[in-house]
């Protein structure tokens, strides 16, 4: 036999005996492992049987109990299905439960009451809804659950000019209900007129208040973004790259334009009247010269003709002296400009 086919066997032999030492190892540990863990005392927890949703009724057929540590029993678990059950009426369930999720007293409603908001409510809170539509309520893509920043858009009028600006109201608001459907584990959007939130006694007047007072809209929060954030206002110079200074400068050349064109205007009724009292004082003239042609003479006496100076009234119309100066009214653009020159003869 050669040298290397005896290695070879001598190594073989090596490593199963290696491998035979480590099966027993492992082993060992293991039964050692499952001696501890029915050494741990364990306890009884509802779980349900089959997914629940908002609404559903509580029975023996859709829950049932599972062993449970009992250092790691749930706040709020039931230990038995009898204790769940008991009491007078029957308990809904206030939000989904998938299978095999214990069955916290949070997540259902007490003996004989209702699956309605106010079970869903915390202590001192309050649901509020508001108005939405399609775009406001994120297309229909918010339900119950989720939360949402409030959004104020307003316009006000300053100096005769309008201004927009949008504030964040609230943050991280919950979402009670979308239309009439409080159900969490509703997945299809739907376009819906209004969202219940739930809000502080304070902010509920904040909402209250601020759907008279201007626009609401909604906006969708990431799930696990709870914490509130900086905030500032928003204006229309903001979406056109103006600063403060900018917005200044426009509003004061448009009110230096709405002033010239006032002036303007003030010139042209100076000029109109008096063009008027030329024409007034040309027809009063007229008449006057009218009403001599049309008078007769007296008759002469025949018997004691007298020779009798002839007065004769002559009416010459004298045409006024114009002014030395003359006012021009130019326009350079809207704006009016007036210049006083000497007036050529």
């Amino acid at each position: 036999m050669r040298a290397n086919t005896v290695i070879m066997i001598v190594l073989a032999g090596v490593f199963g005996v290696l491998a035979v030492v480590l099966a027993n190892i492992w082993l060992t540990n293991q039964r050692s492992a499952m001696v501890r863990t029915e050494d741990v005392q364990r306890d009884t927890v509802v779980v349900a049987a089959i997914p629940l949703k908002f609404g559903d009724t509580l029975s023996a057929d859709k829950l049932r109990e599972v062993a449970w540590p009992s250092g790691a029993v749930p706040t709020g678990a039931f230990k038995t299905t009898k204790e769940m059950l008991d009491g007078e009426g029957t308990r809904q369930a206030l939000q989904a439960i998938g299978v095999n999720e214990p069955v916290l007293a949070t997540k259902i409603t007490g003996p004989g009451q209702r699956a309605t908001l106010s079970a869903v409510l915390g202590q001192g809170m309050k649901a509020v809804s508001i108005r939405v539509n399609d775009v406001l309520g994120v297309a229909g893509f918010v339900f119950p659950g989720d939360r949402v920043d409030v959004l104020l858009t307003r316009t006000t009028r300053n100096d005769g000019a309008d201004r927009s600006f949008v504030d964040v109201l609230l943050q991280s608001m919950k979402v009670l209900a979308v239309d009439q459907v409080a159900d969490e584990s509703t997945e299809n959007p739907t376009v819906v007129k209004a969202v219940t939130l739930e809000a502080s006694t304070r902010d509920a007047q904040k909402l209250t208040l601020a759907a008279g007072a201007g626009q609401l809209s909604l906006a969708l929060r990431q799930a696990a973004a709870s914490e509130g954030e900086t905030t500032e206002r928003v204006t229309l110079s903001d979406l056109t790259g103006e600063t403060p200074a900018d917005v200044a400068a426009r509003q004061a050349e448009l009110a230096k334009q709405a002033t010239a064109e006032a002036e303007a205007a003030a010139e042209r009724k100076r000029a109109d009247d008096k063009i008027n009292g030329l024409t007034q004082a040309v027809e009063r003239v007229g008449s006057r010269l009218d009403l001599l042609s049309s008078a007769k003479p007296a008759p002469a006496v025949a018997s004691a003709p007298q020779v009798q100076e002839v007065v004769k009234e002559v009416i010459k119309y004298v045409q006024p002296e114009p002014p030395a100066r003359a006012t021009i009214g130019v326009f350079r653009g809207v704006k009016l400009e007036s210049y006083d020159v000497p007036r050529q003869k």
